[in-house]
């Protein structure tokens, strides 16, 4: 009798592939409840660390308690991080994979990710800059009121904060916003729904309300710039993960912005 030829298994098939994770539908091991409360979880988190906080600064008799509130956004916005990574962790054990399998490969052999990263971060910032300039001059009419300012303002901060956002905030908040987005929501949507722009559609719309929770502003104008702006950008950042599968160098990128933004809030 002749020896079986014993089965290797396929290296190449990474967990968070479309393939295996299109398996892991077919076997009801994904369903549409993971996704759809991960892409809601950062925003209602934002939404309701910053009331928490306005309320403790309404009991002490702050004025100003909703605005002032808003600018911890990026102290408090690791707690939304560490939310995200503890939903994370358990929908994709529920599914048998690592939480770092969303990552997908990363090469650093001569720094390839990183150079890509950077290189991304050098075409896509144009674009996530004119796009919210475009839309604060449609609806302002011009840039003298523009809705940065609810952002870029001067705040009482003490220092360690500042100094906490422009050295660490970024690290854990960039790397966890496109987990949760790309890494796994939208292959996961995609598999869901079979069809690549409908999860395209959701994942951004629900990426972007996020954007509107930084901090949130009671301002019709302010909020629409924030859902709108920032959508040529991010369509470009999915289209490029849809393309690679790999999460690595759009952190990298992710990672740029987050630290010109802090900064620029540290020293307005």
């Amino acid at each position: 009798m002749a020896n079986a030829t014993p089965t290797i298994p396929d290296i190449s098939v990474q967990p968070n592939s479309q393939e295996s994770i299109q398996a892991r539908v077919n076997e009801g091991r994904i369903s549409w409840t993971g996704p759809l409360l991960l892409i809601a979880t950062r925003p209602f988190l934002f939404f309701s660390i910053q009331a928490l906080i306005a309320i403790v600064l309404v009991a002490t008799h702050h004025r100003g308690a909703w605005h002032l509130a808003g600018g911890w956004w990026n102290v408090y916005g690791t707690g939304v991080d560490l939310g995200c990574l503890v939903s994370l962790r358990y929908f994709t054990r529920r599914e048998g994979i690592r939480l770092r399998d969303l990552l997908g490969p990363i090469r650093l052999r001569f720094g390839r990710d990183l150079f890509v990263g950077l290189g991304l971060f050098a075409v896509t910032a144009p674009v996530f800059i004119g796009g919210s300039v475009a839309t604060e001059v449609l609806l302002y009419g011009s840039l003298s009121r523009i809705p940065a300012a609810f952002l870029m303002q001067k705040h009482a901060l003490p220092v360690w904060a500042l100094v906490y956002s422009v050295t660490f905030w970024w690290i854990l908040s960039s790397a966890t916003e496109e987990a949760t987005y790309q890494g796994y929501a939208l292959p996961r949507l995609q598999a869901l729904t079979g069809r690549t722009w409908t999860a395209v559609l959701v994942v951004a719309f629900w990426w972007n309300l996020q954007h509107c929770m930084l901090p949130l502003v009671f301002d019709w104008k302010y909020l629409l710039v924030r859902l709108v702006g920032f959508i040529p950008g991010i369509f470009i950042f999915m289209l490029v993960y849809l393309r690679t599968r790999r999460l690595a160098p759009l952190i990298v990128a992710h990672w740029c912005m987050d630290i010109v933004g802090a900064v620029m809030a540290a020293v307005w």
